[in-house]
């Protein structure tokens, strides 16, 4: 197929929009989506210090290439790369991530559960099976990246997440019933480094296409406790269902902000708690809570 608006032959078809797309119009446009998503929140100020929550895989990869080419030359907006291992054996080599942030002349630092919490993912399957492995890496992979990225002076966390990814999120809310998560709109929080999302308007297989054609490697394997998760059932569901309907993608995010917007409740007032030293809602810290019964016999 030919590119819809040179001619040039297709890499893509956006099913959503009908058009094809050659190597450099479909970058245009992946790009165009993220710098809009960046200026319809303010997302990026002048004087901000952006740390890149890098895995080494094709999301994180392809944040890092999108975010060094569009601000990498200026001075006022300081780039680095965040790495947290989990102490997974097999996955995420690090020195992965190392080189996708050399390769940009970004500055790469690593942090691991291992040296931050005391244990690894591994170790806590071992005790407590793999049935909640993903509820109990997410948190503590949020609690090191906020962590880390505050100690290194960033005042944005940059992550990989995508159009899929935020789809899924707020399905999975509903089928929950988890209310509190769906009405939530983020707010500046003492102690929590401002998370951005700039291809959250971006579907899973353009990031991807988008990393296969700027980067020269990444990470690619799934992560082995991931099969047990909710949000595979749920991707496999929206997946079948997006053949059918090509723009319920959006349609899920988009609910998700109205929702926020309009019925969004102000975060609870943080404490800082005792024992880890980060800032906490509710009655316990939720990263301390996950971690004692993670190591629970």
């Amino acid at each position: 197929m030919r590119c819809s608006k040179c001619r040039k032959e297709a890499v893509i078809w956006q099913r959503y929009s009908g058009l094809h797309l050659c190597r450099d119009h479909f970058i245009a446009d992946l790009e165009a989506k993220a710098k809009r998503e960046i200026r319809k929140h303010r997302w990026v100020q002048s004087g901000d210090t952006i740390a890149v929550a890098l895995s080494g895989g094709k999301d994180s990869g392809a944040l890092l290439h999108f975010l060094a080419r569009t601000f990498g030359e200026r001075r006022d907006v300081t780039l680095l790369a965040l790495t947290v291992d989990e102490g997974i054996a097999g996955y995420r080599d690090p020195n992965v991530a190392r080189e996708i942030a050399e390769s940009h002349g970004v500055p790469w630092h690593c942090v691991s559960f291992a040296e931050m919490l005391g244990t690894t993912t591994d170790r806590i399957v071992e005790r407590k099976g793999d049935t909640r492995s993903c509820t109990y890496c997410g948190v503590l992979r949020r609690h090191c990246l906020n962590a880390a990225a505050r100690d290194l002076g960033a005042t944005r966390l940059a992550v990989g997440m995508n159009l899929d990814d935020e789809a899924q999120s707020v399905l999975m809310n509903v089928l929950r019933g988890d209310a509190t998560r769906l009405l939530s709109s983020q707010s500046p929080m003492t102690g929590v480094v401002p998370r951005i999302k700039p291809f959250a308007m971006v579907p899973e297989r353009e990031v991807a296409l988008y990393a296969h054609l700027t980067l020269a490697h990444f990470e690619e394997g799934a992560c082995p406790y991931s099969s047990t998760a909710l949000r595979g059932d749920v991707r496999t569901l929206l997946n079948d269902y997006a053949l059918r309907h090509p723009a319920a993608r959006f349609a899920l995010k988009n609910l998700g902000e109205e929702l926020a917007g309009v019925c969004g409740t102000a975060g609870e007032l943080l404490k800082i708690c005792d024992v880890c030293g980060e800032p906490y809602a509710g009655e316990e810290c939720r990263s301390c809570q996950v971690l004692r019964e993670a190591l629970e016999g």
